[in-house]
């Protein structure tokens, strides 16, 4: 079992990072033509709004004690594809925003962590889980955001409506039973140290 204080900041760090995530997928809806996240007051940057109790918190702090992996998610922006410019073709858009932020993000924390050495050692955890949130999220699994490729390569709505029913079963043995969680962590790492480079550090 891993230290429940470090598992402790990762959740607090995640929970900061949902925030531009969540975000990003409302504010690009609104540009797109949907007010549905403006209506429910999601186009902000109040952590409090975008938090899934059990998303945010309560499962990535189980799933960073018990396994030393990370599975969690923010709480997700509705939107209307019937009020999206270009219908399923927005809705990807909107989709990609969000990791889309966390990579920009990542970038601007590995800059951070080159000029701020003091903080480097939280900022560097936090890029690259960051970067984590950014794949994982682009996995082809409702309700992450990757799924919505499904939506837009027009897979029929029966498909998608059984793998969202057992869409947490899957993305649980993917995890936790293949070699998809060391994939992305190697690959979070990976980026993060090329992104610091570019600042001329090393992690």
């Amino acid at each position: 079992m891993r230290d429940l204080y470090a598992a402790l900041l990762d959740v607090i760090i995640f929970w900061m990072l949902t925030t531009p995530h969540e975000f990003a997928h409302a504010w690009v809806a609104t540009k797109l033509g949907d007010d549905t996240p403006k209506l429910e007051g999601r186009v902000t940057l109040h952590p409090l709004a975008h938090v899934d109790w059990i998303g945010t918190v309560f499962l990535p702090l189980i799933s960073s004690l018990l396994a030393g992996g990370f599975l969690g998610w923010g709480r997700p922006v509705n939107t209307n594809p019937y009020k999206l410019r270009w219908r399923n073709g927005g809705l990807l858009l909107v989709a990609l925003a969000g990791p889309a932020s966390n990579v920009i993000f990542a970038l601007i924390l590995a800059g951070l962590a080159a000029f701020i050495p003091s903080f480097s050692p939280v900022l560097i955890r936090a890029g690259y889980l960051s970067l984590y949130l950014a794949i994982f999220n682009m996995l082809p699994v409702p309700p992450l955001d990757g799924s919505k490729f499904l939506l837009a390569a027009n897979v029929p709505a029966v498909v998608y409506v059984e793998l969202s029913r057992f869409g947490f079963l899957l993305l649980m043995i993917a995890m936790f039973s293949t070699g998809l969680g060391a994939f992305m962590q190697n690959w979070s790492l990976s980026t993060l140290a090329w992104m610091y480079g570019l600042f001329g550090a090393r992690v």
